[in-house]
């Protein structure tokens, strides 16, 4: 069974930064497709980030140039560095990995 698990998110400031991770277990985490999610209050979940097993990389238009998705196969863990974030970036960040989530990190970006 994949079980992931988020970490890293918190309150910061518009303009400021965050590193979120999701560290994964229970499958060959290196050939598999990782996702990252956000869910807004009262919006649809919706794709933010995506890294293939070799690292080729996808982004929301709302996130190109200031998010940017990595992943350590060695470690079965991605990352998810956000820079210059926007009160908009707010939501519940979630990684996804074949069908499984994670319980997601709260991210809040507000002054």
């Amino acid at each position: 069974q994949v079980q992931l698990v988020e970490s890293g998110g918190g309150l910061v400031q518009p303009g400021g930064s965050l590193r979120l991770s999701c560290a994964a277990s229970g499958t060959i985490f290196s050939i598999y497709t990782l996702f990252w999610y956000r869910q807004a209050p009262g919006k649809q979940r919706e794709l933010v980030a995506s890294i293939t097993g070799g690292g080729s990389t996808n982004y929301a238009d709302s996130v190109k140039g200031r998010f940017t998705i990595s992943r350590d196969n060695a470690k079965n863990t991605a990352y998810l560095q956000m820079n210059s974030l926007k009160p908009e970036d707010t939501a519940v960040y979630y990684c996804k990995i074949i069908q499984s989530w994670g319980q997601g990190t709260q991210v809040t970006v507000s002054s």
